[in-house]
């Protein structure tokens, strides 16, 4: 306990206190949904939490009293954890540990600030688990969204400045949210299937497996297989060594190729389907105000409000799950949406003039 301490000391210290309770509860909630590495990671980073309460509670003595609540972002992140255990949450997590007021206060050890920055590192790779896991789930998603947010409310503000009646607004933006829809699942249907093919194509021939027994042990040209795929001359060499020392001892061997499998592709139909459907959830949000009867400019300032949120939505959880500022990715996603949007609305309004 540090005597004489000031009245904003001991406040700050007892913040810091309760923001290091929260953060170890949030830990501990996170690792109770997890099992294996993770668990005993989070684990360990809620008992450095308790190191730096430790350190506080020395600091405070007889002045800690009754147990203060974390701030609002800490207690939304706790529920949040209790709850879900996500990657969302780690990324917030990543956040608020980039948040550390340690580096500029004096009574922090310099341990301290280093844990705090360490910890950074730590949630991120967690984190970074998370992000890998749907990074292409989650790309198909927000590109797909996105792609019919844009492009059927650009569609719908050009139509509209051209001064067609609403029903035609109507049927143009269901056909646009139609063709887009069918447009992006052939897409992804036919990309998927490509890339199938091109790994079927890559894929050891059917007589090279049974060719192994009778390879010449000394000559083992199957070095040459390996060093084609792209291994250097040692590497080659050490696992066709292998594959063939097996030989003896196992009834069969084969010659499979390396990379990525069919199962880490997906399928045509699933992607096609998934593209479909993430670019229709995003089209139908422009036409929502015409579905209901609105028309004219009151349809258009429900349509941008509506279209703006749905932005701002996938903009602020990219933000998050890249730990970057959802403020700014909202920004970002709202700037690159509207400004698509007015230059198709002005290019309907002189199309609309020229035909008047």
């Amino acid at each position: 306990m540090i005597q004489n301490a000031s009245s904003r000391e001991i406040r700050l210290w007892r913040k810091y206190l309760a923001e290091e309770r929260a953060e170890a509860a949030v830990y501990r909630d996170l690792a109770g949904r997890r099992s294996g590495e993770e668990r005993e990671i989070l684990l360990a980073l809620a008992a450095a939490e308790g190191r730096h309460e430790a350190h506080w509670l020395d600091l405070l003595g007889d002045n800690a009293g009754a147990p203060l609540r974390g701030d609002i972002r800490t207690r939304v992140l706790g529920w949040l954890a209790r709850r879900f255990g996500s990657v969302f949450v780690l990324a917030l997590a990543q956040r608020a540990e980039a948040r550390s007021p340690y580096d500029d206060d004096q009574h922090a050890t310099a341990a301290m600030a280093a844990d705090e920055r360490i910890h950074e590192e730590v949630v991120r790779g967690l984190a970074a688990r998370g992000r890998n896991r749907l990074s292409g789930t989650f790309r198909a998603a927000v590109f797909g969204a996105n792609d019919g947010l844009v492009s059927n409310l650009a569609l719908v503000m050009g139509v509209s400045a051209a001064g067609v009646a609403p029903a035609t607004v109507l049927l143009t933006g269901i056909a646009g949210l139609l063709a887009g829809a069918l447009s992006m699942g052939a897409g992804e249907y036919v990309s998927v299937r490509s890339q199938r093919e091109l790994l079927e194509a890559s894929r050891p021939g059917a007589g090279a497996s049974s060719a192994l027994v009778d390879l010449d042990v000394d000559a083992n040209e199957l070095t040459l297989v390996y060093r084609a795929r792209g291994m250097s001359v040692e590497d080659a060499a050490l696992r066709a060594a292998t594959v063939l020392a097996a030989l003896p001892h196992e009834d069969t061997a084969t010659l499979e190729a390396d990379g990525p499998q069919h199962d880490v592709i997906g399928t045509g139909i699933s992607a096609a389907i998934s593209s479909f459907l993430f670019f229709a959830s995003g089209a139908i949000i422009p036409i929502l105000p015409y579905l209901f009867g609105l028309s004219g400019a009151p349809a258009l300032v429900v349509a941008c409000a509506l279209v703006a949120i749905a932005l701002a939505a996938t903009g602020s959880v990219v933000g998050l799950l890249s730990g970057a500022s959802p403020l700014k990715r909202a920004a970002r996603q709202l700037a690159i949406g509207f400004g698509a949007a007015a230059a198709t609305y002005l290019l309907g309004l002189l199309f609309g003039t020229a035909v008047g």
